[in-house]
């Protein structure tokens, strides 16, 4: 299905946000514990391997919180509404219009930002879910993993915003969030009802654009007059999934350390992609991007040629169902005939 595109207001946190991730290591999962001993209530404890470091729950949390929409999204559809005292940065995306209703009761703890350290730590939450690291940066007055942990918080990132992952990541990441969700919030078999339907999404999209003749794509991120190109992770494998043939990638110099990268204009142009995809948040955005890339490229074959296809940035964060939607709308404008 197609999302609907996200608030204004999350302009610039899609490439500035993973800019500061701290944790180091790769990966997540559920894990066996070593140690012998049980929890209070005669349980053996479950631990979770995120992001370099061992989580450990003596059992199902009941106070969650969703720390992007895309978050609240996917713990909703695990069926965890009614344990969830939070959910956050409301307004950089509208959640799908079938969960509007049922997220209506539960608490705003913030709108165009993560929530505080205080104003998170007072939901009293016992697991937080977030897209990358960005949202634990103390320095931004977030609580900080190392606070949360102090809390009896687990702070649980998606596999694909753990920092050593983010050059590499791909839409695969999704499912292993959602095996170490299910098993984690005890929600197994809605997370492998989730993950059925997700990877049935990508296998009709890869019936779709099997023997297409690839068409060269370059995907870019427009803020004001500053043009970025993407050239690695999770966004990297979404083009090459929906058939596209990325004209930028890991190995390129200007994408040896980060995904993106800020990129003249005449870089571009010497690319010629016979497609742009571009990362909007909003409607006034997307307008805007249209008319930076029209203005600046008319001898693009992408822009004569009208293949401008705009996707919502929320759909590209780490750990979300709408990295499918966006490898199904991305094919679907390059190979409109195969679907």
């Amino acid at each position: 299905m197609t999302r609907p595109l996200p608030s204004r207001s999350a302009a610039g946190t899609v490439l500035a946000a993973v800019g500061l991730l701290t944790l180091t290591a790769c990966g997540s999962g559920v894990t066996e514990p070593e140690a012998d001993g049980e929890g209070a209530d005669g349980r053996q404890p479950t631990v979770l391997a995120n992001c370099g470091r061992d989580i450990v729950l003596s059992g199902p949390p009941e106070a969650i919180v969703g720390l992007s929409p895309s978050q609240t999204e996917l713990l909703l559809r695990l069926g965890l509404g009614d344990r969830m005292v939070g959910q956050a940065q409301t307004a950089t995306a509208p959640l799908p219009e079938d969960l509007r209703a049922e997220a209506e009761d539960i608490p705003v703890l913030s709108e165009d930002a993560p929530p505080t350290r205080e104003v998170l730590l007072e939901a009293a939450p016992d697991f937080v879910f977030a897209p990358t690291a960005y949202e634990f940066t103390a320095e931004q007055g977030f609580a900080s993993i190392e606070q949360l942990d102090e809390a009896g918080v687990a702070a649980y990132i998606a596999t694909g915003g753990c920092e050593d992952r983010r050059m590499t990541g791909t839409v695969d990441d999704l499912f292993t969030d959602l095996d170490t969700l299910g098993r984690a919030l005890g929600a197994v078999e809605a997370a492998a009802g989730l993950a059925e339907e997700a990877r049935a999404a990508l296998d009709d999209v890869a019936a779709g654009v099997s023997g297409q003749e690839p068409v060269t794509v370059a995907q870019v991120y427009v803020e004001g007059s500053t043009l970025s190109a993407i050239g690695a992770g999770i966004e990297y494998d979404i083009i090459g999934r929906a058939g596209g043939e990325n004209v930028f990638g890991p190995g390129d110099a200007a994408f040896a350390d980060f995904f993106a990268a800020q990129i003249n204009p005449e870089v571009l142009a010497e690319r010629d992609p016979e497609a742009l995809v571009f990362a909007v948040s909003g409607a006034e955005h997307e307008r805007a991007t249209r008319e930076y890339l029209e203005s600046t490229f008319p001898d693009l074959d992408a822009v004569r040629n009208d293949r401008l296809i705009p996707i919502s940035s929320s759909d590209v964060y780490p750990g979300t169902l709408g990295n499918v939607d966006a490898v199904a709308d991305i094919a679907a404008a390059l190979y409109p005939g195969a679907f």
